[in-house]
């Protein structure tokens, strides 16, 4: 396996090679190509060929790139939500904000449990 960013590019294939290994090869087996028509599409087939891969393989290193960035996007990610959470002491707290001054309630007194009776009340008895 190779290391994270280098890359093994396939080299690219020119246009008449691939043609001559398939010659070279049916040669081997006993059938020559003889030029004439036959001859003649299996090149242009051969041609045809070496260009789809040629853009292929082009497509193929473009997409790992791109994914090798989204692959390290996510490890990004999950290393920052999975990390220690730093002590209190190494990270500098914010000032803490000044408090409101408020008055505390006062408790009830044992003798004020009901509203005091207005005299128009107490004469009313």
């Amino acid at each position: 396996m190779l290391a994270p960013g280098k890359s093994n590019p396939m080299k690219t294939i020119k246009s008449g090679e691939l043609f001559q290994h398939v010659s070279g090869f049916l040669s081997s087996r006993g059938i020559e190509l003889k030029a004439g028509t036959y001859a003649k599409r299996i090149e242009q087939g051969c041609t045809m060929l070496t260009k789809a891969i040629n853009v292929s393989q082009s497509g193929l290193n473009k997409a790992k790139v791109e994914t090798e960035k989204k692959l390290d996007q996510v490890r990004q990610a999950i290393h920052e939500k999975t990390s220690p959470k730093a002590s209190p002491a190494a990270a500098p707290q914010p000032p803490p904000k000044p408090k409101k001054k408020t008055a505390a309630p006062k408790p009830p007194s044992a003798k004020a449990t009901r509203a005091p009776k207005s005299k128009s009340a107490k004469r009313a008895r």
